[in-house]
């Protein structure tokens, strides 16, 4: 029997048991004595005991470590993620910098034959400031990329110093720890632990996201997304969202395969599909099924629980994803951009393992279903995060403050590379 009516046909057979104490109290409402405090103390006793022991056993893990995460983050949060109210710059993303580039710190500084090597990169394209105008190379693998990049640099020209920097604007990061013991200084927008690169905010904040039928100019303009994201969430609060878990995507990775696969068993609690993507040539590259029809970011906003998988590097939905008010269920912790450190597992979102089988999954979509409240709590705090973390000033902060530390790293006096033209 599921949990929920159990536990109601269990309350309705203790209803007897509890008349004698309910009826006791109602003759206590013109009467303050000891016997009718002890009344009410044992009528709360009794109905606390009877839920905690009617719980199901296999969600205390669950909420376990959603209490500890509770602790950990009240008890750190205020000391470091907060808004400076003279900038008005949050300082959320800050230890991002100072980690990525504790490395080059810790070498000494940024050397020339550093920065050499990171020229030798395939397909890498060199930025330089000078006297505040910007200057690239020639060599832009997606030229929309490199547009949503400059959009921010070109509005920091005049609060940044002379400098110089190599940047990848491709998925993958591109300085390996193990193919390079000495680090290499790389910017890019996705990483794991294995790499050097120094992350910076995605392209996609503005313009050069991928191109899709329903986005034929690319992904961007997160600016725009704050507002319709926002009033798609104020449309469907959490009371009003579907009850069911939701994905769409391409298949770009495995990973996805048991969300899809327990989709089409259990159509009516999650609706996970795979669309085309620019590899896709018959229904065996998505799992032999038609594929499914792209949805707006905004239609996720209807349901209550939402999935996010990397894709080739990390999945630039995530942030969009918090903003519906919807529970976000992150699957892996190994891929990341500059903003999801400041995110705590159990706190502002469900962690999922990136090799959770079919009923894994099930078990953290009943885990949801038999504690809303919970669940709701967890989505509200995302959404918060996001909204007053990773506000569209908040990129433009982040850059600036990336590229002052990086540059305070360089070696040697920056000159003109004739090589580069002006943006």
């Amino acid at each position: 029997m599921h949990f929920h009516s159990f536990f109601i046909v269990y309350l309705l057979l203790q209803i007897s048991r509890f008349g004698s104490l309910q009826q006791h109290k109602q003759g206590c409402s013109s009467t303050i004595n000891s016997d009718c405090n002890q009344v009410e103390s044992e009528s709360n006793n009794h109905l606390q005991h009877e839920k905690q022991k009617y719980l199901n056993p296999a969600w205390q893990p669950f909420l376990d470590s959603i209490s500890r995460a509770e602790q950990e983050y009240d008890a750190v949060s205020s000391k470091s993620c907060y808004r400076d109210l003279t900038t008005d710059c949050t300082l959320c993303h800050d230890n991002v910098i100072i980690n990525d580039l504790a490395p080059f710190q810790d070498a000494g500084g940024i050397s020339k034959a550093m920065m050499e090597a990171a020229s030798q990169i395939k397909r890498i394209t060199k930025y330089q400031i000078i006297n505040h105008k910007l200057y690239r190379s020639e060599n832009c693998m997606f030229p929309f990329r490199c547009k949503g990049i400059e959009y921010f640099l070109k509005s920091l020209l005049s609060e940044l110093p002379d400098t110089e920097f190599y940047l990848n604007c491709r998925d993958w990061p591109m300085a390996s720890r193990y193919l390079s013991k000495e680090p290499i200084p790389v910017f890019s927008f996705s990483k794991t632990s294995e790499y050097w690169d120094i992350m910076y905010p995605a392209w996609t904040f503005w313009e050069g996201g991928p191109a899709l039928d329903i986005f034929p100019t690319g992904l961007g303009r997160w600016d725009k997304y704050i507002t319709s994201l926002t009033t798609q969430a104020n449309k469907y609060p959490w009371s009003k969202k579907l009850d069911k878990g939701f994905f769409r995507g391409s298949r770009t990775s495995a990973e996805r395969d048991p969300l899809i696969l327990l989709s089409r068993q259990n159509p009516d609690i999650i609706d996970a599909q795979f669309t085309k993507n620019q590899a896709w040539r018959s229904d065996k590259d998505t799992l032999g099924a038609q594929p499914a029809d792209e949805v707006t970011l905004e239609h996720h906003c209807r349901y209550k629980y939402l999935f996010n998988y990397r894709g080739v590097a990390a999945s630039f939905r995530l942030k969009h994803l918090f903003l519906c008010g919807s529970l976000v269920i992150h699957v892996g912790d190994e891929w990341k951009e500059f903003f999801y450190p400041g995110l705590k597992p159990w706190y502002h979102y469900i962690p999922l393992s990136a090799s959770a089988t079919q009923q894994q999954i099930l078990q953290t979509l009943e885990f949801v279903w038999e504690n809303k409240d919970t669940a709701g709590k967890i989505a509200d705090r995302g959404f918060n995060f996001i909204s007053e973390h990773l506000k569209f000033k908040d990129i433009g902060c982040y850059w600036r403050k990336l590229l002052v530390a990086y540059t305070e790293l360089l070696k040697y006096p920056i000159t003109r590379d004739y090589t580069l033209f002006e943006i």
